[in-house]
């Protein structure tokens, strides 16, 4: 059963989109301190970039970011800076092309990809045979997060994880895009991706990576495409081997692996993202015993912003995910 919620939304952010709208647009988060880049080759020759934030032996938590985010989104740079008051380093698995330096290869990211966080957890794990390693993920970053988990099952050796604001069943959030006021997040979301196929066409062909410059060709113009339906079935389906977007929402739902997780888990979700619908949100019998479901009425998407001030935001999620994986750290501590 869900558990309950500490979130009180503030009374000046009233509705789901302006909890969405509010940290997106205008939320400053402060640069992590002690921060660094490394680019790591990925075992197809691409490569992906990593962003660090603290140094020495403290535990390290692994944070993936949404569609069309980075690194740079003040959502991920605010729980770095949270992070790291708490004794927390950070490492960012930037998505492929989204670091700002496409890649080297036709093939992105998408909602079901998690080779790349298994090989960023591997490179780690090599390293920091002994050190806590945690995982958070936001949006498609929480979803590829709890496919990862589930099909590692007790392969891994993470002290907890943390998915916030999940498209666990990617076809019903596609079409809850095409509604109401949500239709305007998709259009934005859209032209982001494709300025991303745009830009990654051009640097490929500028790099002599002719055949794989001609994948993208071979897509067709998609300055037509209006629906995420549409786009992933035209790019990201046939970008990497699914055979229809269909295909691509089955095998990709990350609602079907909760069962198998094996970490201890917190999956945080709204009730009024604009995202998605209750549709989409499991049934207990669906949930691993290791999971812990906290399901709020408000909060929107990424947003779950607090605060008796106007125009001075706390930021909810900050405090809950540090707070969750500071519990899991002192209890594996003292064990």
């Amino acid at each position: 059963m869900p558990t309950q919620t500490t979130f009180k939304p503030a009374w000046w952010l009233s509705n789901s989109h302006l909890q969405t709208l509010y940290p997106a647009l205008l939320r400053k988060a402060p640069a992590p301190p002690d921060y660094r880049r490394e680019r790591l080759t990925t075992p197809d020759g691409d490569f992906i970039d990593v962003d660090y934030c603290g140094t020495g032996n403290q535990p390290l938590i692994i944070l993936m970011h949404g569609l069309t985010g980075s690194s740079q989104s003040s959502y991920i740079k605010g729980l770095q800076d949270a992070l790291f008051r708490q004794g927390f380093r950070s490492a960012v698995l930037n998505f492929r092309g989204c670091s700002g330096s496409s890649n080297n290869k036709a093939r992105c990211y998408h909602s079901g990809e998690t080779e790349d966080i298994h090989f960023l957890y591997q490179t780690l794990r090599l390293r920091e045979p002994e050190t806590p390693l945690g995982a958070v993920g936001f949006s498609l970053g929480g979803n590829v997060l709890l496919k990862w988990l589930g099909e590692q099952g007790d392969r891994l050796d993470l002290f907890a994880a943390v998915a916030v604001s999940v498209p666990l069943l990617l076809g019903i959030c596609a079409t809850k895009l095409d509604s109401g006021f949500s239709k305007c997040y998709r259009v934005n979301l859209l032209r982001e991706l494709k300025i991303y196929m745009q830009i990654k066409l051009q640097h490929l062909e500028r790099i002599g990576q002719a055949e794989e410059a001609m994948k993208i060709r071979e897509l067709g113009d998609l300055s037509t495409i209006d629906s995420f339906w549409q786009y992933d079935d035209r790019v990201v389906a046939k970008l990497h081997g699914f055979s229809d977007v269909h295909d691509y929402y089955r095998r990709s739902s990350s609602r079907q692996y909760l069962k198998f997780i094996k970490v201890p888990t917190l999956l945080i979700q709204a009730v009024d993202d604009p995202f998605m619908t209750k549709e989409i949100l499991p049934d207990p019998d669906e949930l691993s015993p290791h999971i812990q479901l906290e399901i709020t009425d408000h909060g929107g998407h990424v947003g779950f912003i607090s605060g008796s001030i106007p125009f001075s935001p706390k930021y909810w999620l900050d405090q809950r995910i540090t707070e969750f994986l500071v519990g899991y750290i002192v209890d594996r501590v003292s064990e």
